[in-house]
């Protein structure tokens, strides 16, 4: 339960800790539900409960921090009632208006899982790493090294102890490390004029020219996301050690990317077993200075929200497919647009030979292709453009099986869950007004 503390309210933590204090019965269901502050309104929904014979274990309330007007309550129910509880829940939101949330004890087969609400939430994951940043493997180049060990975990702490809203802890590179990152960069640069898509070749200067982006030279994860900020709303958020897929797409939902922040080991600079900050810096922050490759990776974060175990699975081997291993059209060439690919020399060489398999973007095939992870791609998968990439996305996540959509909301940033006509009617003004701009807009221009 303790990920389902901030299901309503992000940034209040003491406040909600009754959700999970309460909440020991793996007996019950419990639900989060809005009402308008208003007379009779509570009474209302508990004869609804008290008429379908439906028990409350327990019960609690708070206002709403998102409304003024409104209260949300917290209540129990026994298991036993599931069958007449998705009569009352639709009743709730579709009679009465409220906002209803279903928050699962155990995992069922219909139950939604958890995900974040608000971007503040994503420090409820940040650090549920699946392996630390300083336990490698013994196969890791720095495995026997006590002196990148101690580094790694450096690293680790700065980013365990990091939480939302917080500038992020510059690092004082060694002479090694920025030697190491030369290297890497210097070749790589080679490359780039005749390898690299538009998108990245047009934003790289502008990376050297304001975040210090130079041979001799490792950028700050601040400064390189405060440039990602201006130019698509994107950020990055230091991370301590790999996450789980769900939690990794999560972030993406938000627009923010969780960057490692330490570099490989200098005895083999142009090979590393996992993410650094060379994949990082050179692979990913260029690409989502962009526009329309931002939004596409936006589009896979949003699609994960609320999906089932297996479709995480394969907007994961998407993910893999586009935003790391991704080729795109260019005229008549093909160009790299992964990370992956345009943070490794060797890689970013093979995918454009005629040694690999290159097959055009269709997401029911990408999403169940099989890869390796230590050796080449044996396969790539090549895209019309990011915006026929993002409409096969958005295609593709309208067969995920959850009973709602969602949308972020940039000026709040919290992710909107709609599912009743309250939501739908916010939204549709939503759009009803930027239509208003764009035909003012237009005639303008005419």
């Amino acid at each position: 339960m303790a990920k389902e503390v901030h299901i309503m309210n992000g940034d209040a933590l003491q406040e909600s800790s009754y959700i999970e204090e309460s909440s020991t019965q793996c007996d019950a269901i419990s639900l989060i539900f809005s009402l308008k502050e208003e007379v009779g309104a509570l009474a209302k929904v508990l004869r609804i409960f008290e008429e379908r014979g439906i028990n409350l274990t327990h019960i609690e309330s708070r206002p709403s921090r998102l409304n003024k007007d409104e209260y949300e309550f917290f209540i129990n129910v026994e298991s036993k009632n599931i069958p007449a509880l998705e009569k009352i829940i639709r009743t709730l939101r579709d009679d009465i208006g409220a906002n209803v949330h279903e928050l699962s004890r155990e995992k069922r087969k219909d139950a939604v899982p958890w995900f974040p609400r608000s971007i503040q939430e994503l420090d409820r994951f940040a650090n549920q790493i699946l392996s630390y940043g300083a336990e490698l493997d013994a196969d890791h180049p720095g495995f026997k090294d006590p002196v990148y060990r101690a580094r790694r975990k450096e690293f680790a702490d700065i980013a365990y102890n990091y939480r939302h809203g917080q500038p992020i802890p510059r690092v004082t590179y060694t002479e090694e490390e920025k030697k190491t990152w030369g290297t890497v960069f210097r070749e790589l640069k080679t490359l780039y004029p005749t390898h690299a898509c538009y998108e990245h070749n047009h934003v790289f200067p502008l990376l050297e020219k304001y975040c210090g982006y130079q041979e001799d030279n490792i950028p700050q994860l601040e400064d390189v996301s405060n440039f990602l900020k201006s130019c698509t709303g994107f950020r990055l958020r230091p991370v301590a050690g790999l996450l789980s897929s769900r939690d990794f797409l999560g972030g993406l939902a938000f627009r923010v990317f969780h960057s490692t922040q330490y570099i490989r080991h200098s005895s083999k600079p142009m090979y590393t077993p996992e993410p650094d900050v060379c994949h990082e810096l050179l692979g990913h922050v260029p690409l989502f200075a962009d526009p329309s490759f931002a939004q596409f990776s936006q589009e896979i974060g949003l699609a994960s929200l609320g999906a089932p175990d297996e479709y995480i699975e394969k907007l994961a081997t998407v993910y893999w497919f586009t935003v790391e291993f991704g080729l795109c059209k260019e005229g008549n060439a093909i160009k790299a647009y992964g990370a992956g690919l345009l943070s490794s020399y060797g890689e970013l060489q093979h995918c454009l030979s005629n040694k690999p398999v290159i097959e055009p973007l269709n997401l029911e095939r990408t999403s169940i292709q099989k890869y390796p992870v230590t050796e080449f791609q044996p396969i790539y998968y090549v895209a019309e453009s990011f915006k026929d990439a993002k409409q096969k996305l958005r295609k593709y996540a309208s067969i995920i099986p959850r009973p709602f959509s969602v949308r972020y909301n940039p000026y709040t940033e919290r992710i909107e869950v709609l599912d009743n006509t309250k939501q739908l009617k916010n939204l549709a003004d939503a759009i009803n007004n930027e239509m208003g701009l764009l035909c003012n807009a237009l005639q303008k221009i005419k």
